[in-house]
């Protein structure tokens, strides 16, 4: 109730996504507090951590430090996805919070993240849904970048990485078109070029020519122009994919 109140009276305010933004993680606040009160303190105890739980301790986080702790979830399914914790999948966590959040990135957030790697479950699905509120459909399309970064920063993007960042961007409600487009930048094969534009190989030239305007518009990085500079660099190397597979279908098909 109160997070929808203060999330209409912070868009009013402001004429801004990030000040509804921030009016629903205080109504948030409030709605929960009582409910979630100590939740993130009890510590695992040698016991089964339930879903239940984690969703908690995930809440209360997320109440203030929002964006941090939702990366912070989703960061460990990744990691967690092939069975093994990787030191370069970490320093490309490590980095990309320096960078996106500066000096309010802290020893409290790696220690956030360690309770979700040492989590039995994370509960992925409630944590997708509040995202989805909070966030707008380009922003969550960056997530799918993001995750797709962690999982190549061995070098390989393992199957069973690409499955489990596949269910998580179905959660977050982006669409197989924008999620293909992502995973053929990272993960490729023989028409990752074609996928990237979300066409077909048996596409014909004015197709794909269409096709390559409407990805350019669509992840232009001026649609996350609001975002940190981490995100920002995130939404050019995307653009930068779409524009060389562009420019390699029209090399290979003789296109003008």
């Amino acid at each position: 109730m109160y997070s929808i109140i203060f999330a209409v009276v912070g868009y009013l305010i402001t004429r801004s996504f990030w000040g509804g933004l921030l009016g629903f993680i205080i109504g948030g606040g409030v709605d929960n507090y009582r409910r979630i009160q100590g939740a993130a303190q009890r510590a695992n105890g040698g016991r089964r951590v339930s879903p239940e739980e984690m969703f908690q301790y995930y809440q209360q986080r997320s109440t203030s430090n929002d964006v941090p702790t939702m990366l912070m979830a989703l960061s460990a399914a990744v990691m967690k996805a092939d069975g093994k914790v990787l030191k370069a999948e970490l320093n490309f966590v490590k980095s990309f919070f320096n960078q996106q959040f500066g000096p309010q990135f802290s020893q409290q957030h790696l220690q956030t993240l360690k309770r979700f790697l040492d989590s039995n479950e994370i509960p992925l699905q409630r944590i997708c849904n509040d995202i989805k509120l909070r966030m707008q459909p380009e922003v969550r399309v960056q997530l799918v970048h993001y995750m797709f970064g962690i999982a190549k920063a061995d070098g390989d993007v393992s199957p069973s990485e690409v499955n489990v960042i596949s269910q998580i961007a179905d959660m977050l409600g982006v669409s197989r078109q924008d999620f293909e487009s992502v995973k053929n930048m990272f993960y490729r094969n023989v028409d990752s070029d074609y996928k990237v534009l979300g066409v077909e190989s048996d596409a014909t030239d004015e197709e794909i020519k269409k096709a390559y305007r409407k990805m350019a518009i669509k992840f232009h990085p001026d649609k996350v122009s609001q975002m940190g500079e981490e995100y920002q660099k995130g939404a050019k190397e995307k653009f930068q994919k779409i524009q060389e597979s562009y420019e390699a279908i029209k090399k290979r098909r003789g296109m003008k």
